[in-house]
């Protein structure tokens, strides 16, 4: 039995599709929507068309960014020549908000996972190397503690250490399958503080 019109049974479906977000939540997302004043909902599906339409890769670390070059990357007061590697930008932000690293990132956008059929050819690992043919001092592997992430961590290794650049590791401060964007900004700090040369 259908319990909403069309136009309500399609944003809950819409809404559904998102990640996390089960049938109720969904439900719950349209009520409060439709509750909003006209202009308010009028701006949401704006945002959400000019970030789908304007919302690009970085040209040199590949996270998301508006402009040519995200704002990290075009800061000249970052160190350029020290290098984080992580797999999405919502970790990228997460080690932001401990406002103790000064070096810049790059965004694989995902992780190697034979199980899944995710390659070093499916993430951004190309544009990586290709960065390292510049100034840089140190790679930092910042992928996460999962299996995943450990065999992305393993192979970045394995292709930077002849290049002669430092390569380290994050600490252990993060648990083992723990995700980077849901550990508090203490813990990051001392995985970062503890990495080890890989």
């Amino acid at each position: 039995m259908d319990y909403f019109s069309g136009h309500l049974a399609n944003l809950v479906t819409q809404l559904g599709r998102l990640p996390g977000i089960g049938t109720k939540t969904a439900q719950r997302l349209a009520f409060h929507i439709l509750s909003m004043p006209p202009e308010q909902a009028e701006s949401l599906a704006e945002a959400i068309t000019e970030a789908r339409a304007n919302v690009r890769y970085c040209k040199t670390c590949c996270t998301l960014t508006d402009a040519e070059e995200c704002p990290i990357c075009s800061n000249p007061q970052r160190d350029h020549e020290t290098i984080m590697v992580v797999e999405t930008p919502r970790d990228l932000a997460a080690y932001e908000k401990t406002g103790r690293y000064n070096g810049v990132y790059h965004v694989l956008h995902g992780a190697i996972s034979p199980m899944m059929g995710i390659g070093p050819e499916d993430i951004r690992m190309k544009e990586l190397m290709r960065r390292l043919s510049g100034n840089v001092k140190e790679v930092i592997i910042a992928t996460n503690s999962s299996l995943e992430g450990e065999t992305t961590a393993m192979y970045l290794s394995k292709l930077i250490r002849p290049t002669g650049i430092k390569t380290t590791r994050i600490a252990s401060g993060v648990p083992v399958g723990g995700d980077l964007e849901y550990i508090d900004e203490v813990t990051l700090m001392r995985a970062l503080e503890g990495r080890t040369e890989l």
